[in-house]
């Protein structure tokens, strides 16, 4: 038993039989191999992380071109449609301006016409007073037989007026 004490002081003083730094070299050798296996793999992760980085720059690059493409798109269309409602207006426009001017020659002709009619009636009743009062005399005597005419053939006289005309 004093041995078994002595043999595992003195390893772990890492002072030991052959057998036991033996095992510390296999144990220090597979260490080394499992870093060199984590290093490896380390290494194949940096190459595969720098792989996808650049797969995901290259996407990204693609779809800014994509991106910029579509804004030239939309910018083209745009522009044609704030050709077209120009058109629209400057055609509403013109539409606009020639029925104006149309409008306008007609009523200035229209005045004119009017002024001179006034103008010809006035010299004729000033030629001839006369005239146009017997005209006005006349006309205001038709209009009353006529009224009433019309009154007197529509509808039989109503009951308060018989009773005061009896």
């Amino acid at each position: 038993m004093a041995d078994n004490d002595s043999t595992t002081g003195s390893a772990a003083n890492g002072t030991g039989t052959p057998a036991s730094s033996a095992a510390r070299k296999r144990n220090a050798g597979s260490s080394s191999s499992a870093a060199s296996r984590a290093s490896g793999a380390s290494r194949s992760s940096t190459r595969s992380s720098r792989a996808s980085q650049d797969a995901m720059k290259k996407q990204i690059t693609e779809l800014k071109r994509e991106v910029s493409r579509l804004k030239r798109a939309l910018s083209d269309q745009a522009e044609e449609a704030a050709e077209t409602a120009q058109g629209w207006y400057q055609g509403a426009a013109d539409r606009a301006s020639d029925l104006y001017s149309g409008a306008s020659d007609r009523a200035s002709r229209a005045a004119r016409q009017l002024r001179t009619q006034a103008h010809s009636v006035s010299e004729t009743v000033q030629q001839n007073p006369g005239t146009l009062s017997t005209a006005m005399l006349i006309g205001g005597l038709v209009g009353v037989l006529a009224g009433m005419a019309i009154s007197r053939s529509s509808e039989p006289e109503p009951e308060w007026f018989r009773r005061w005309h009896r």
